[in-house]
């Protein structure tokens, strides 16, 4: 019978099977590979709504972890794929202290371990007497630009200890107040710009909900090749903007009974948006 917590989560994320990988998620990927082989510091910086903590999501395969790391919620049972989980992901709390992040990660590295000794050893292979070893090979911070240099401190103490590879998020000039604090900054390794969807990649994005939506993708029929247009110069390719302008979308399309999109109809999906500047 599944806990409230299993029914919440399964509301408020999508399944990792819905993830469509894009040019740039593989970038990332990438990104995170040579951070986490290396034991590198990367620093990572995009444009709000590019798409950056999904993707951190979906490398760290959170939707497996997220619901099972705090020790305040019951029991869940634990999924084969979990054995090949070595990631982490943290994001601090707006007020964050260095007492929270030397608690806090640790905690979750700790159960981690646990979870892939147990997993293995549901598989029936061998596994260790004692402390289990480390598993993390990789910490993804996520809202980096909410660190201070004492929170900062604390982190790089982490990371040295832990001998891992660690990845911070944020957004553009995050590397230029890094550079700031030259203890920190002297063991940062690689540098990614994660970049807005291109027209091409956004045709491709589109193609998979033109799909769910139970539509034909013609992109060289005058209407789609219209809608298309619209969706691309609305967005800029800013992939949160585009999820809250599909969803407008879908419900227009549902609310008139159509079967086909117009530009007409994504012009009045985006009279319900408030789109800010990108």
């Amino acid at each position: 019978m599944p806990t409230h917590e299993m029914m919440q989560a399964q509301v408020c994320r999508p399944p990792l099977a819905e993830f469509i990988v894009t040019k740039e998620y593989k970038r990332f990927a990438e990104f995170c590979d040579a951070c986490r082989r290396e034991r590198y510091i990367g620093l990572c910086y995009g444009a709000a709504g590019a798409g950056k903590t999904l993707s951190a999501r979906h490398y760290a395969r959170w939707d497996l972890l997220e619901h099972r790391l705090p020790r305040n919620r019951p029991y869940l049972p634990l999924p084969p794929e979990i054995a090949g989980c070595r990631t982490l992901l943290y994001t601090p709390e707006v007020l964050n202290t260095p007492r929270q992040i030397k608690q806090e990660i640790p905690e979750m590295q700790l159960m981690l371990n646990r979870f892939v000794e147990e997993v293995t050893h549901q598989r029936g292979e061998p596994v260790s007497f004692g402390l289990p070893p480390n598993r993390l090979e990789l910490l993804i911070v996520d809202e980096a630009d909410r660190l201070k240099l004492s929170t900062l401190e604390q982190l790089r103490d982490l990371y040295d200890r832990n001998q891992l590879g660690l990845v911070l998020i944020g957004m553009p000039g995050l590397e230029k107040r890094l550079s700031r604090y030259p203890q920190f900054y002297s063991r940062v390794g690689f540098l990614h710009t994660f970049r807005l969807l291109s027209p091409t990649e956004m045709q491709f994005v589109l193609q998979q909900h033109w799909q769910e939506l139970g539509l034909a993708f013609k992109p060289d029929d005058f209407t789609d090749a219209e809608a298309i247009s619209a969706i691309i110069r609305i967005t800029g390719g800013n992939f949160r903007l585009l999820n809250r302008l599909l969803k407008q979308i879908a419900r227009i399309l549902q609310v008139n009974g159509l079967t086909f999109m117009t530009a007409e109809v994504v012009e009045a999906a985006r009279e319900c948006l408030v789109i800010g500047t990108r």
